[in-house]
């Protein structure tokens, strides 16, 4: 009776395989070329300006945005206040439109920070701020206020400064906030060189109000691009309360001080990584490359390296000249490439070998992050068909599988997510397939079809290089084909 019920069992099988016959599949398991990649939201930054108008950047012809740095996503310039505001109400803007028109012509985006005091520069505050009224201090570099000193830095809870700087920042804002080519501004109005502190300057102590002052006048002007402040400005007894007041508020954090010191003291800061990286990104910047070889810190940089896991930076910052830190750094640029920021990997994807126009396409992939920062951008996956021809004949984003949600992890060891399919690893993370619908045969005409994967945008619009060969220049990859038969 048992082999009977079998028997028929076997019988009823085979009739519904013939009925429905199974779909031969695609499948590709595509390697991670090893490509530096230039991403929304991460990547190599270059200064510009230095505090001062003679360094790095500068020194660069007018033509040369160093094209040839793998990875270089941004340029920084880090500028005094009296340079762009020399006279009350008359600015000098063109100091920063200049370069960054080179550089956002080649696709990079800028950043900013503009500072109110500086070692380097007797007035980083207009002078013209003191003779409005405004309170300050004259000081010697290395030796705190000294009376008839060589620079001069404003009590940064002074009205009157504070009045001047608000206007200022609002001319700002109004030229670069929302400006989709500005990826950050820090928050550079207080201590000196708008780090947060005052041990270089006047050494003099302010509260945990004071730089929540700061921050307040920056998140007045700037409401649409993001702001970031410096690690320091919780120095000076102020504790991690104004850190904490800035991630609240949906700042990204940065470490100017990575190998000023050597060994142990490569960097301290690593603890307040979490508060900020799983939400915004973390930029980090080396001591002066040259002094921090002459002091013996640098070693083989393999430091900078450590410091990048450590924080999970999403910017990297070269502060030098960037040439001469590439050519002495090659090997080292090119491991922090792999790691730094988000590295979207796609590790396998599978296809039906044919559909019916006017049918459903099910797709299945697995994807991993490979880099040590959530894709905070955000992207999704999106399938695109071409004809012969190189013509989109179909797009289709998978709105469902958002790529800032994967997780990170030490090298090697993320775990992938993907949509399931006999072809593609089952974990308890994965999802159902995609399945996305056909358009009608008079739209989709049956055919050979080349197919190719791309992240970005909702609407299919490709944002994220990925690493893989076979990139049409628009950042879609080829995969492999499939035929679209005429519907039934």
């Amino acid at each position: 009776m048992a082999a009977r019920r079998y028997l028929l069992g076997a019988v009823a099988w085979l009739a519904a395989a013939a009925a429905f016959p199974q779909v031969r599949t695609v499948s590709v398991q595509p390697r991670d070329n090893g490509a530096a990649l230039v991403n929304p939201g991460m990547g190599w930054v270059f200064h510009h300006y230095d505090n001062n108008i003679q360094r790095y950047g500068v020194e660069l012809e007018p033509s040369d945005t160093v094209e040839d740095f793998p990875g270089a996503s941004a340029v920084y310039l880090r500028l005094a206040w009296s340079f762009l505001e020399p006279e009350e109400r008359r600015f000098n803007w063109s100091i920063v439109d200049t370069p960054v028109q080179r550089w956002i012509a080649k696709g990079k985006q800028v950043c900013f920070r503009f500072s109110c005091s500086e070692s380097g520069l007797p007035y980083a505050t207009p002078e013209w701020v003191r003779k409005a009224g405004a309170k300050g201090y004259f000081f010697v570099p290395g030796k705190g206020i000294v009376e008839g000193g060589t620079h001069w830095e404003p009590d940064f809870d002074d009205p009157v400064f504070l009045a001047k700087l608000d206007r200022f920042l609002a001319a700002a804002a109004a030229r670069y906030d929302g400006d989709p080519h500005v990826s950050h501004i820090d928050v550079g109005s207080f201590g000196v060189w708008g780090e947060g502190h005052t041990g270089r300057s006047t050494r003099r102590p302010y509260s945990g109000a004071t730089v929540r002052r700061h921050i307040d006048l920056h998140l007045k002007h700037f409401r649409r691009t993001l702001l970031v402040i410096n690690d320091d400005h919780g120095n000076h007894g102020r504790g991690l309360e104004v850190l904490h007041y800035a991630a609240a508020r949906g700042l990204a954090l940065r470490d100017d001080s990575i190998l000023v010191q050597g060994g142990a003291n490569a960097y301290y800061k690593a603890f307040l990584a979490p508060l900020f990286w799983p939400r915004a990104p973390v930029i980090l910047e080396s001591q002066h490359y040259g002094h921090s070889v002459r002091d013996g810190a640098w070693g083989d940089g393999s430091l900078y390296l450590k410091a990048i896991e450590d924080y999970h930076a999403s910017y990297a910052t070269i502060h030098w000249y960037p040439r001469e830190f590439l050519e002495k750094n090659r090997h080292l640029v090119d491991r922090i490439n792999l790691r730094l920021g988000y590295r979207i990997q796609l590790l396998e994807a599978s296809w039906p070998e044919e559909v019916k126009a006017g049918g459903t396409l099910k797709v299945s992939y697995r994807w991993r992050n490979a880099g040590v920062a959530p894709c905070l951008p955000g992207g999704f996956p999106a399938i695109t068909l071409k004809d012969s021809k190189g013509g989109i004949a179909g797009v289709f984003a998978d709105e469902d599988f958002d790529l800032r949600t994967l997780p990170v992890g030490p090298p090697g060891e993320a775990v992938p997510v993907g949509r399931e399919s006999r072809t593609v690893f089952h974990s308890q993370s994965s999802k159902p397939p995609a399945a996305f619908a056909l358009p009608p045969a008079h739209i989709l005409k049956p055919g050979e079809y080349a197919v190719y994967i791309s992240a970005g945008s909702r609407t299919g619009e490709p944002r994220i290089a990925l690493p893989l060969d076979g990139g049409d220049g628009a950042r879609r990859y080829r995969l492999g084909s499939i035929r679209v038969a005429p519907e039934l």
